[in-house]
């Protein structure tokens, strides 16, 4: 079987993580800033948080921009729950935006209008909006940061599937139109630290505030101290925070994967490119990319033309895999599921996002993939489509 994604561990990043092993610090010790320089100096921005997960991050993010009971939190339909799921985590609400049709990615348009509708109307407007970099491409954020500065929104970037692309040719993470930005290291991502997640921000307080968060509310920091410190021992609890704190064997394995973050996202886009000219005579949608953006391209989702096949969506998921193509579908609209649908929401909300769902599935496409993988899953499509 083809996996849809796959992480690539070389015997530098083993021994990267055994030398952590045999060293005196499995957590807290000098791994997790080295990591945190490593994304610093990759994106470029002033600050960078290491946590257990993006979700984590996630949460950290909305509490640190005071997110709330009595706030709303808007994201896209079209990304993994976590997205919605964080603000929730703070006792706010949740609403959505539904996706621009040819990129997928939260409609800056659709935003806009949204925004004066709730205006108009006296409505609650965001206290924050997370726009969602599907696939690695990044949204049109000038567009939605001109908004948020317009109608006094915050903003995160939940860059999960993005570490190593591009807008407006700089680095995904920048913060240069946002507050904080979120990336993933999951398995299946460009980089993987097993499990974690690195948020990252060019603000000295929002840093400050994240970094008390990750760490039980607790701090050492003598700017800090509500009270005189006792002695060397002293700490003290100034907030309600988290044990989100990310180890240090796999803030060793991310540190070593960085090395090679350019070479990946290189061969990602390289393979993409081979799936645009191989599929383009196929009765599918291939994933078109917006002219601001350098993808990191985490997955690469085609768009089957229905109206033109003599299978039904399932049907040829269903064969894909049984053919060994390991295929995925990102995203389920997170407003149909069922808990969502407790809270309110309903098929029929967000048109667009639903449609791409009909149609959508993710097939393989990660940086170890060789050549002849890729001619496999184009054969394979190509036999049942026909």
């Amino acid at each position: 079987m083809i996996p849809y994604g796959k992480q690539e561990v070389t015997q530098q990043d083993i021994d990267s993580v055994v030398s952590v092993l045999k060293s005196d610090f499995l957590t807290q010790g000098p791994q997790v800033p080295l990591f945190e320089n490593a994304i610093k100096t990759a994106v470029n921005c002033e600050y960078a948080l290491a946590v257990n997960s993006a979700t984590s991050a996630l949460h950290i993010a909305c509490l640190a921009l005071d997110v709330g009971k009595g706030d709303v939190v808007w994201t896209t339909p079209i990304t993994f729950v976590a997205s919605a799921n964080c603000a929730l985590y703070c006792g706010a609400d949740v609403d959505f935006v539904d996706i621009d049709a040819e990129t997928y990615n939260l409609s800056p348009k659709l935003l806009e209008q949204k925004l004066k509708h709730a205006k108009q109307n006296n409505l609650a407007l965001p206290k924050v909006v997370i726009p969602v970099h599907l696939c690695g491409q990044p949204c049109e954020m000038d567009k939605i940061y001109a908004l948020g500065q317009e109608y006094g929104f915050a903003i995160i970037e939940d860059a999960s599937h993005a570490i190593g692309g591009k807008y407006k040719g700089k680095p995904i993470g920048n913060c240069e139109y946002s507050d904080i930005t979120v990336f993933s290291f999951h398995p299946v991502k460009i980089v993987t630290t097993a499990e974690g997640g690195v948020a990252t921000t060019n603000s000295q307080k929002l840093f400050q505030k994240l970094e008390l968060l990750r760490s039980h509310g607790i701090t050492r920091e003598p700017e800090l101290l509500k009270n005189e410190s006792h002695g060397g021992w002293y700490y003290e609890q100034i907030d309600l925070g988290f044990n989100y704190r990310m180890t240090e064997m796999q803030a060793a394995l991310g540190a070593s994967q960085m090395l090679r973050l350019h070479d990946f996202v290189a061969r990602r886009n390289e393979l993409a490119d081979k799936y645009d000219v191989l599929l383009a005579d196929l009765p599918i949608i291939v994933p078109k990319q917006h002219v601001d953006s350098y993808s990191g391209r985490h997955l690469y989702v085609i768009l089957l033309e229905l109206e033109k096949i003599n299978l039904s969506h399932k049907e040829v998921f269903e064969k894909l895999r049984e053919n060994g193509v390991g295929v995925n579908l990102h995203y389920i609209p997170v407003h149909t599921q069922p808990y969502y649908e407790g809270l309110g929401f309903s098929k029929g909300q967000f048109p667009l996002s639903e449609s791409y769902y009909q149609g959508a599935i993710s097939i393989p496409l990660f940086h170890a993939m060789t050549d002849a993988q890729l001619s496999e899953v184009v054969s394979t499509l190509k036999n049942i489509l026909s």
